[in-house]
């Protein structure tokens, strides 16, 4: 089924789901990245080279590449550009893989490398 929003564009309208075959489509149907895991709070930083007319980009690609000229979250990109979390994971993964972006991911909090996250554990027990 299909219904036209204001501007005369098609949009494809799942009545359960919502958009949906827009997003499958900008990922050729895949769920997951092909590199990267993109935590929500991960930060995504555009290379500073121009990119290639390669295959497989498309105007979300560069979208994600104009918008992460500064460092952004997971979470802010999607929100920038009104697409679902899964849809951008797999577009960053998709970017990581041409190397044109940066990916810096959380340090995770079940690994420190310090035993400050600990300390902080004690004292706020002790506070208690």
């Amino acid at each position: 089924m299909s219904q036209s929003d204001e501007s005369g564009e098609d949009r494809w309208i799942d009545d359960h789901a919502g958009p949906v075959v827009r997003p499958y489509a900008m990922t050729g149907g895949r769920t997951r990245p092909r590199r990267g895991r993109f935590d929500l709070i991960s930060l995504v930083l555009a290379r500073p080279r121009t990119p290639p007319g390669e295959a497989g980009l498309g105007p979300e690609h560069l979208a994600i590449l104009d918008r992460c000229r500064k460092p952004l979250s997971v979470a802010e990109v999607a929100a920038y550009l009104d697409l679902p979390l899964g849809t951008v994971r797999v577009l960053l993964g998709d970017l990581l893989e041409h190397a044109l972006v940066e990916v810096q991911e959380p340090r995770s909090a079940s690994n420190p490398t310090d035993d400050s996250v600990f300390e902080a554990v004690i004292n706020g027990l002790r506070a208690l």
